[in-house]
């Protein structure tokens, strides 16, 4: 992406990044073209392939309690279910899907599988739900899900992790801005914060002449 734009690190399913959506929203209504968001996916349990312990259970419920009081989002716990495995690279494949065929959506679209899942208890790792969020976005059913288990996309969708892990972003939400004029991008926040913070960091950001420093201190 040319020009200064922010870069999202993000996961369909991290609780904190569900809360950060609403502030997510604010950026994307307040810059639009003028900061453009490229959205990665972190890759935050992709590959997991056992269902959840109740010790497991208990411990995330608590983490979705601590975002429900600090964000006022609403959560719906029946999804975790015993037989519930926690694996996040179907979703993360979604929302790549969509940055590829709609990359102006992507956002909304990692926001509609949020919502699916912890305030509507769907489980979004199953492709069938997830080709019937994207129909949502008037994407075809049947193509969408077919497309969902090609390999291509799964390695698209293992790069973002991997840009992820060597940008050094190691919690979710991360978002950076940038570039300035030394190519340097810089933190805006890492994990959730208030919109009125992002908003005036950003707006400051903007505001400067190329020489200064800025954001570029994070």
């Amino acid at each position: 992406m040319q020009g200064r734009h922010l870069i999202y690190f993000s996961d369909p399913m991290c609780s904190w990044c569900y809360g950060f959506a609403p502030v997510m929203e604010e950026v994307a209504a307040r810059f639009g073209e003028r900061l453009p968001i490229q959205l990665v996916m972190g890759g935050l349990r992709p590959g997991t392939d056992r269902p959840m312990t109740e010790q497991a259970r208990t411990e995330i419920l608590q983490h979705w309690a601590h975002v429900r009081e600090a964000t006022g989002q609403p959560f719906d716990e029946q999804v975790l279910t015993e037989r519930f495995i926690y694996d996040t690279d179907p979703a993360a494949r979604a929302v790549v899907l969509v940055r590829r065929l709609q990359p102006g959506r992507a956002l909304a679209f990692l926001h509609r599988v949020q919502r699916a899942f912890y305030a509507e208890a769907r489980d979004v790792t199953s492709y069938p739900v997830l080709a019937d969020l994207a129909a949502e976005f008037g994407l075809p059913r049947e193509g969408f899900l077919q497309a969902l288990a090609d390999p291509a996309l799964m390695r698209e969708t293992w790069g973002d992790y991997a840009l992820s892990q060597n940008a050094g972003v190691t919690g979710f939400p991360t978002l950076v801005g940038g570039p300035n004029e030394a190519g340097v991008y810089g933190v805006v926040t890492r994990g959730c914060a208030p919109a009125e913070q992002i908003l005036q960091v950003l707006d400051e950001w903007l505001e400067r002449t190329d020489g200064e420093r800025g954001i570029w201190e994070g």
